[in-house]
């Protein structure tokens, strides 16, 4: 008498897998917040000061 062989998985086994990736696509999603903070972007060093009354008269 043979077994059967079961190719389905289990809700239980499914269910796991799918919050266990879950769980690891979370934690990627911190570090790489946590990394980017840390990286230092360049910023203007100079005010840009736009005189827009001109614009605000002609309208």
């Amino acid at each position: 008498m043979q077994l059967k062989y079961n190719r389905q998985s289990s809700i239980g086994s499914s269910l796991l897998k799918i919050l266990v990736k879950l769980l690891f696509a979370i934690v990627i999603f911190i570090v790489a917040i946590f990394l980017i903070e840390k990286i230092n972007f360049p910023s203007p060093e100079k005010n840009y000061n736009i005189d827009v009354t001109n614009e605000i008269k002609k309208l």
